[in-house]
């Protein structure tokens, strides 16, 4: 069920488990399982109510999220989403991973379930790589330990690389790339060794980078770029 999910373009198929373990899902009136399977040519399948429609052209593109948004299709608190900076797509996309509220940068999104399982998947290790910003010095032993694996409340982290630090007043910036997804990992692996973070901007997920692209704007990824993704 939730390989047809993310064919339809709807949702990642992590994303869609979890659709089905909530109870969105149904096939034929009845509330669906995981395992239960289903063909879209012979069974009415809906998800929240409405029927599962398969999207004829794949979509993909780079996002600049900007600080304030939710990498969400919708937000019970109301707060704005990163689908409404993309309102004027004719296909629906969906967030490839997330950014939390206070962090912003580069989004991929697609309506490519598989291509997002993927790339989401831990097994994959895509890099990731991130602008900070930390109250105070990194020292050389902060930036050792953040290279070397930092312990968190779940587990070691893998080794990260630090590169162009430079200070700024009472702060300090840097990049660190990582190939883990924690959840917000970059600020906690900060904050354990003792450089709150101030600003975080995500700049760089493989190939890609987030460039001269405004804030609250979007660009189509090439077809010479989707071809690399999927060979990642």
């Amino acid at each position: 069920m939730q390989k047809l999910i993310a064919a339809a373009g709807l949702a990642s198929r992590r994303e869609a488990e979890r659709w089905i373990d909530e109870r969105r899902v149904s096939v034929n009136g009845q509330l669906a399982s995981l395992g239960d399977t289903a063909d879209p040519q012979l069974d009415r399948i809906e998800v929240d109510g409405r029927p599962l429609e398969f999207a004829e052209k794949k979509l993909y593109l780079l996002l600049n999220k900007p600080v304030g948004y939710v990498t969400t299709a919708r937000d019970p608190q109301g707060r704005p989403t990163v689908m409404d900076l993309v309102k004027e797509l004719s296909g629906r996309v969906f967030p490839v991973g997330r950014l939390d509220l206070t962090t912003d940068g580069l989004l991929l999104m697609t309506n490519d379930g598989e291509l997002a399982n993927r790339l989401a998947h831990p097994r994959h290790q895509v890099e990731k790589t991130y602008l900070v910003r930390v109250r105070g010095m990194l020292s050389a032993q902060a930036s050792r330990s953040l290279e070397t694996g930092v312990r968190l409340e779940d587990g070691m982290t893998a080794p990260a690389r630090v590169g162009r630090v430079r200070a700024s007043g009472s702060h300090t910036w840097f990049e660190i790339s990582l190939r883990e997804g924690r959840n917000r990992q970059v600020r906690r692996m900060c904050e354990a060794v003792g450089c709150p973070v101030s600003r975080l901007r995500r700049i760089r997920i493989g190939f890609l980078e987030i460039g001269t692209l405004q804030p609250g704007k979007f660009r189509m990824l090439t077809a010479e770029e989707v071809g690399k993704l999927k060979k990642m």
